[in-house]
């Protein structure tokens, strides 16, 4: 023991014993909380030796400072930062199953506030392991248990450190490249990468990777954007002449519902229904319903979906379009269009700061005349959940802003109560819904936000109907992405009538459907559509329903009514479904029997044929938006948009301009209604509100014309 306690008091020794604790916690990350799928000896061999590599070679650059003073803090801090670096990435995988990148991290300021909300929820008692042997080591060092070596390591040992260091990490990707040849091609798949190669290379590789991405959009060219345009020219559906112009010159409301998943319309849990409104809406014939819609999102999540709802293209493979690129991109997207080909006024309610996913910059880019967010809403106490403005509240409180807007307008939505730790108030459950036992209080506690949602929703198309709205105006619904993440998803099994242990990957990917309605009130021609498709579809659909064409612009997406519709559904990691098959890392599942498919010739041939699509597809997207090609292009009768014809802090002012400029002309809601607000027929029960309390305010909202200063 002594002797142990000597060589730690030694430069070496104590370098040592830092790699080999970094190198355990390495390992426990990997066998506890990464589920990197290892496989066979040599797999195994692997992860217990990729840590060492990265580990010896950024420990060792330490041995260059030979004074102590500089020798100890420098190691010690490498070791913090490591940690940080990998407890991080512990918390991200807990909630997205994946890593995180440059791109994620250079976008954690705009982020932060619902990662911070999240992590608490995420943190596990084991979690102490990650840290307990910096603040012991930090504690002996304090006490003078471990005591400094004044004696420096020549830079000839501190070279060998090094080259010792990269022998092993270049045996290791050899190894590496003869399991897994091509190994660095495949960059979609950050899993293999850690797997062989470990965090520290994956995050090295992914920095490289980054600043390439930034080179080449210095140096796009117009052709690229031509090759993109072709791609999408021969792809395009043309519009379903029956459905074509059924909801021509009315406004538009789209119901972002946040984490909700198909499985939970018409689904019972203790004999009662989980989401009754929705599961009404889902039946109505007013409703134009698809039951095999699936979200195609990213490491971006919510903001992905925003981006493949408002433009028709695919979010980054890594990080978050919104988040790395959105603050200087070029979109054509569906508010810009609706403006100018349509004249329609358009403006986002959300519950939430304006700068979450960078929002305040991305809709202006996108054409966004008004944002309503978290400053224009009384958040105080407990009006609020980690995300933002509680969602009855937020369509409650909005009407002041909605009721001003000149009609047509287009007006999305945010909900965000349903999230991620799926917490709510005791006062706002509802107490005759009891939520399942399913052993995962995030499984549990999901039905009871998603109940709440439902309820939210309720309150909002009661109010459409009371004061007028809902017969002029389509209202699109859908949700943004999964709720439950694979991890959890053996839990909910039981409550899906399914075996947790025969639970597959197939399995994982069927729960990646999400609602998509269109409620076109008066038409009465609606139903349920088994059609496939995704999110990047929801526009060119969109605007057919408006009668506005789409063949001028550049959208990976199809009319989910049209007969020449794309049934491929590609997901961000190039797995893909389709009506007979998925697709999950080469392998291929059929559909009918949810095991791996023994496919004829011709269906070997069919489904290769999707894999090339769906390749190209999301390259070509990625290509689009990594380097700003519609920059190069601007359809007929398109203007790009200018960020700077925007500012959100101006919603309320010059609250005279509609009058003055348009007069009786206005076609606000309130000025229909003589000038008389609607927000009194606005009914909610919740307990946040008082319910002997009415406004009666009138407030106005600057014309868009005057808004661009």
């Amino acid at each position: 023991m002594k002797r142990l306690g000597k060589f730690v008091n030694t430069r070496i020794g104590f370098f040592a014993l830092l790699v080999v604790l970094f190198w355990a916690k390495t390992l426990f990350a990997y066998f506890t909380d990464f589920k990197l799928g290892a496989e066979g000896i040599v797999q195994y061999a692997i992860l217990l030796v990729n840590p060492l590599g990265t580990t010896l070679l950024l420990f060792g650059l330490a041995f260059y400072f030979k004074r102590s003073r500089f020798f100890y803090p420098v190691l010690m801090g490498i070791d913090v930062l490591n940690t940080v670096l990998l407890y991080l990435n512990v918390i991200y995988y807990r909630e997205f199953t994946d890593f995180m990148t440059i791109a994620t991290m250079t976008g954690y300021s705009k982020v932060n506030q619902g990662l911070s909300g999240s992590s608490i929820a995420l943190t596990n008692l084991h979690d102490v392991f990650y840290w307990l042997d910096i603040v012991v080591i930090l504690v002996l060092m304090l006490f003078r248990k471990i005591k400094f070596d004044p004696r420096a390591v020549s830079h000839r040992v501190a070279f060998a450190f090094t080259s010792v260091a990269l022998v092993v990490f270049g045996v290791n990707l050899a190894v590496a490249e003869m399991d897994r040849p091509q190994l660095l091609g495949r960059t979609f798949d950050r899993t293999y990468i850690v797997k062989y190669l470990g965090l520290d290379t994956f995050t090295a590789y992914d920095l490289v990777k980054t600043e390439h991405v930034n080179d080449m959009r210095k140096s796009a060219t117009k052709s690229e954007l031509e090759k993109v345009k072709k791609f999408t020219d021969s792809h395009y559906a043309s519009p379903n002449v029956k459905m074509y112009g059924i909801a021509k010159g009315r406004n538009v409301i789209v119901i972002h519902l946040e984490s909700f998943q198909q499985f939970l319309i018409n689904l019972k849990v203790n004999g009662q229904e989980v989401t009754p409104f929705l599961n009404s809406l889902y039946k109505s014939k007013e409703t134009y319903a698809f039951d095999n819609f699936f979200h195609q999102v990213g490491q971006g999540k919510t903001s992905d979906a925003e981006n493949l709802l408002e433009t028709s293209t695919f979010g980054l493979s890594q990080g978050s379009l919104f988040a790395t690129l959105g603050s200087d991109n070029t979109f054509e997207a569906a508010p810009a269009i609706l403006n100018q080909r349509a004249g329609y006024t358009s403006a986002v309610f959300h519950g939430n700061v304006a700068s979450f996913w960078n929002r305040n910059n991305v809709y202006k880019n996108m054409g966004y005349q008004y944002f309503f967010d978290a400053s224009y809403y009384d958040t105080s106490g407990d009006k609020s959940t980690g995300y933002g403005l509680k969602d009855k509240l937020l369509f409650k409180d909005s009407i002041k802003y909605l009721e001003n807007l000149q009609q047509p307008f287009y007006v999305k939505y945010i909900t965000v109560t349903n999230h991620f730790p799926f917490d709510l108030d005791s006062e706002d459950t509802d107490p005759n819904f009891t939520a399942p036992d399913t052993g995962s209080t995030t499984v549990d506690n999901y039905f009871v936000t998603a109940h709440y949602l439902d309820q939210a929703v309720k309150e909002f198309f009661t109010y459409l109907d009371k004061s007028g709205l809902a017969k002029k105006s389509i209202i699109v619904l859908y949700g943004d992405h999964y709720g439950i993440s694979n991890s959890e998803n053996t839990a909910l099994a039981s409550v899906l009538g399914k075996n947790a242990d025969d639970w597959i990957d197939f399995d994982n990917a069927q729960l990646q459907r999400v609602p998509l309605m269109f409620v076109i009130p008066g038409t009465n021609k609606g139903g349920v559509f088994n059609t496939y498709g995704g999110e990047v579809d929801v526009l060119p659909t969109l605007l057919h329903l408006l009668g506005i064409s789409t063949k001028r612009y550049i959208m990976f997406g199809t009319d989910l009514f049209s007969k020449e519709h794309s049934q491929v559904v590609a997901f961000r990691n190039h797995d893909f479904v389709t009506p007979n098959f998925t697709s999950i890392s080469g392998t291929v599942y059929s559909n009918k029997t949810g095991k791996t498919a023994t496919l004829t010739a011709a269906e070997k041939k069919k489904v290769k044929a999707d894999a090339k699509l769906v390749n190209e597809e999301l390259s070509l997207s990625d290509s689009l938006n990594q380097k700003n090609l519609l920059r190069f292009y601007t359809p007929k009768g398109f203007t790009k948009v200018k960020a700077s014809d925007y500012n959100y802090a101006n919603g309320l002012k010059k609250e005279e301009a509609i009058e003055k400029k348009l007069g009786n002309k206005s076609t606000s809601l309130i000025n229909e209604n003589g000038g008389k607000t609607t927000a009194d027929v606005f009914s909610t029960d919740a307990p946040e509100v008082s319910h002997s309390s009415t406004s009666s305010n009138r407030i106005k909202i600057t014309n868009p014309d005057d808004n661009n200063n």
